[in-house]
């Protein structure tokens, strides 16, 4: 999978194709479900996990706000997978944090991890997923370096905004129909400098009723 993505010329970063080689995707898609396709797949509760091209993306935007030590926020975490990524990145100094509004998918996530090689900092505790509402981020390990968001939101949640530390970064799809992968640079003085990466297809960030009802 990693090589097919290098081939194409998604991956170019050393460091983001360890990482990929080092999580299996096997650990957390589901059962009978083939791993390595690169195509988004549903995982229930009217959720998905992401194709591995948009993963690798999506970790190529933030590889320089994932480094040793520093705090990550993944929103809409879904199989833990990007999450997992994370934490090996950010490292046991750092902080890896998933945020999951459907109580299933952070508790099947969880075991997910649990079979992955971030299964030492799950159990350390730098790597931890909990159940919310990402619309809200979450505050206790705030500012984050890093922001990842999953699903698509209207306009970019102010309190993410207010997470993200001054020289951090968020990778976020925005819009309806149509959607843009928005990454947003906080600079040292607060301001923000937003530009799109490329167009894409999320599923809606939305409040968990919304998603269990098919928006």
């Amino acid at each position: 999978m990693v090589e097919h993505l290098q081939h194409y010329g998604v991956i170019t970063s050393k460091k983001v194709s360890e990482v990929m080689e080092t999580i299996d995707r096997a650990c957390f898609v589901p059962d009978g479900t083939p791993p390595y396709v690169d195509s988004p797949m549903a995982i229930g509760y009217n959720a998905t996990i992401s194709a591995p091209h948009m993963h690798a993306t999506c970790l190529q935007l933030l590889e320089e706000n994932l480094k040793p030590g520093m705090h990550a926020l993944d929103i809409g975490s879904g199989t833990g997978y990007l999450t997992a990524c994370f934490a090996l990145m950010v490292g046991p100094q750092g902080r890896a944090v998933g945020v999951e509004h459907i109580p299933e998918l952070v508790a099947s996530s969880i075991q997910n991890i649990e079979k992955s090689a971030a299964a030492p900092l799950l159990k350390e505790g730098s790597l931890s997923v909990h159940v919310g509402d990402g619309r809200k981020g979450w505050p206790e390990f705030a500012p984050y370096d890093a922001i990842h968001v999953g699903a698509a939101a209207p306009e970019i949640p102010q309190a993410l905004i207010d997470q993200l530390k001054p020289g951090g970064r968020m990778v976020i799809p925005v819009g309806n129909i149509f959607q843009d992968l928005k990454v947003v640079d906080k600079n040292q003085d607060g301001s923000l400098s937003v530009w799109s990466e490329t167009s894409v297809r999320y599923v809606p960030l939305t409040s968990r009723d919304a998603q269990l009802r098919g928006w």
